[in-house]
């Protein structure tokens, strides 16, 4: 009867015993076999292996590409022109055994502490020995992969492979975006002053020219109408000179009737002429000379 605790006891320790031996390791991860602090196993294939139980201990670290957001943090291009630069990163832990001794049992939070401060430095460096437009143009891929380039070369001495640095936002900062407004606001009017400027002097220029073509044309016409004039009253006075030439008294007496007319024209119209004026000469009768 006493035998059967016993047994029992037996069966639980190996259970616990087997269950303390086995681990697992998915396709996600790579674990250390630990004993007193030293590495003494890596397993980087996914499966089952085994451990000494309580004597080793099993640290496992994702095997898949992570993500790491920088805090935006301000630089300053060689112009001077001060920019708020807000990136991210993406990294792999390739080596376990040196990615543990260079963090210890900080794991994957020291990890990124320490390669937030590379990150940081590459970006100042490589970001503070360009112009500004350069960061802010379609150019800046090629920064991006200088100071991946620079980043991977620090992060060797963690285990950890920089994959890819991204920016995500480069802006002026806030006490110099009112000041930037105000300039580029300025430089918009004074723009929009040379247009109308612009504008003002061709406005000029055509109404100059229209003006001129408006006294060629004006002049031209006045030119073909005094011609015009001229030729007919050329015409006129010869047709005049050719019908005084043929019956002269008659001619007379039309000039003296148009006279009359002209002269006798309007309402009150009063003459006060001597009865022996030439201008009556056709008015006078025979009856009363």
């Amino acid at each position: 009867m006493n035998r059967l605790p016993i047994f029992g006891l037996i069966i639980f320790v190996i259970v616990v015993l087997v269950s303390s031996s086995v681990y697992i390791v998915d396709e996600r991860e790579k674990a250390l076999v630990l004993q007193f602090g030293q590495v003494k196993a890596i397993k980087e294939d996914p499966g089952y292996a085994f451990k000494i139980p309580f004597i080793q201990e099993v640290v496992k670290y994702d095997d898949r590409i992570l993500s790491l957001d920088i805090p935006a943090l301000e630089v300053t291009p060689l112009d001077d022109r001060r920019l708020v630069v807000d990136a991210f990163a993406r990294y792999k832990i390739v080596d376990i055994e040196k990615f543990r001794k260079a963090v210890g049992t900080g794991g994957v939070a020291t990890a990124e502490l320490r390669l937030d401060r590379i990150l940081n430095a590459s970006l100042r460096e490589v970001l503070g020995s360009v112009k500004s437009n350069d960061i802010l143009s379609e150019n800046r891929v090629l920064l991006m992969n200088r100071i991946r380039d620079a980043a991977i070369f620090e992060a060797k001495n963690l285990g950890i492979e920089v994959v890819d640095v991204r920016i995500k936002r480069a802006d002026l900062p806030e006490q110099n975006l009112e000041a930037t407004f105000a300039r580029m606001q300025a430089e918009r009017e004074r723009e929009a002053a040379d247009e109308r400027a612009r504008g003002n002097e061709a406005a000029q220029k055509v109404r100059a020219q229209a003006d001129r073509t408006a006294v060629e044309l004006v002049s031209e016409a006045q030119r073909d109408a005094d011609i015009i004039r001229g030729e007919a009253d050329a015409k006129r006075n010869a047709i005049f000179a050719e019908a005084f030439g043929r019956d002269p008294e008659f001619f007379a007496f039309y000039r003296s009737l148009s006279a009359y007319e002209k002269a006798l024209q309007g309402d009150n119209s009063t003459l006060v002429i001597s009865p022996d004026s030439e201008f009556f000469e056709f008015l006078k009768s025979d009856g009363l000379e």
